[in-house]
């Protein structure tokens, strides 16, 4: 069932702590109707998202701006500095982002983003982890290189400070899914996985068969305007990636979330394609006139 995902605070407290750093990879793959996107079910009993379909992804550890570079990335962190394009982290926080992305994309679905990560190799690896070897570990014990290289920065979302949800500031990259990888759910933080084309994700969760959050949704409009994963990947790599903080508001029972561009936000310039602005109707993030003002 759909739900709205974001809440105000409604005289309730809010916490004041800063967001928590994640980082999260919208995999594509083409297929005969169009691109597909991997997406996986958060677990019913999960403290963040519990239910909703999202993209694979997570918290950043301190680990990860701690793999040898030179030795296990296939870019220098300088260049994933550049590629970020935030002056306002250092090389090493920029590269420890990257890295965090290729960790949990492989957690979470199985997906290995390294060279020669033939399907053996991924499995070799998955069972390290599955045996407490911390992913570093493993990934010095097997002499990997990360695609880091792979991932083009999509955006970058900041939940809103009022929102009773756990805060985040996360980090959505691109990334082609490496060829011959199956991608799979792990059953304990995630209990389904599927590969979706964008729109007909936004029409299963207009329909109430899948929940989103609007990060989610507002990826989905953006990435239903592409007829390839070639185009899609493009596109991420001629723009800085969109900085989305969105602004929540209240008017009685009506709540609305607005984007950047939006009269009411306070950035006048438009981060993305699609609605400016979502309203919570029916317990569901909707544009002012209707689903195809997802793609408008």
């Amino acid at each position: 069932m759909s739900t709205p995902l974001f809440e105000t605070s409604r005289g309730q407290p809010v916490s004041n702590a800063a967001p928590r750093p994640a980082a999260t990879v919208v995999l594509l793959r083409d297929a005969a109707d169009g691109p597909e996107v991997l997406m996986l079910k958060r677990h019913g009993s999960s403290d963040v998202l519990a239910g909703v379909f999202v993209f694979p992804g997570g918290k950043v550890d301190a680990a990860d701006a701690a793999l040898d570079a030179d030795t296990h990335l296939d870019e220098p962190v300088q260049r994933l500095h550049e590629r970020l394009g935030e002056a306002a982290v250092d090389s090493a926080t920029a590269a420890g982002l990257f890295v965090a992305a290729v960790r949990e994309t492989f957690e979470e679905s199985g997906l290995l983003l390294a060279e020669d990560a033939a399907p053996a190799r991924a499995a070799e690896a998955a069972a390290q982890l599955a045996d407490g070897v911390p992913f570093n570990a493993m990934v010095a014990a097997l002499g990997l290189r990360l695609q880091c290289s792979a991932l083009a920065p999509w955006s970058r979302w900041i939940t809103p400070w009022n929102s009773l949800n756990k805060r985040f500031d996360t980090r959505f990259f691109a990334a082609r899914a490496p060829a011959g990888g199956v991608a799979r759910h792990d059953g304990h933080e995630t209990t389904e996985s599927v590969w979706v084309r964008p729109r007909a994700a936004l029409e299963g969760y207009w329909d109430g068969a899948l929940s989103l959050a609007p990060p989610q949704i507002m990826t989905l409009a953006h990435l239903s305007r592409f007829g390839s994963v070639d185009a899609a990947l493009q596109d991420a790599r001629g723009r800085a990636p969109a900085l989305v903080e969105p602004l929540i508001s209240e008017a009685g029972e009506l709540r609305t979330m607005c984007y950047p561009g939006d009269p009411d936000h306070a950035v006048t310039v438009r981060a993305m394609p699609g609605p400016l602005r979502l309203v919570v109707r029916d317990k569901r993030c909707e544009p002012l006139d209707g689903f195809e003002g997802f793609f408008a």
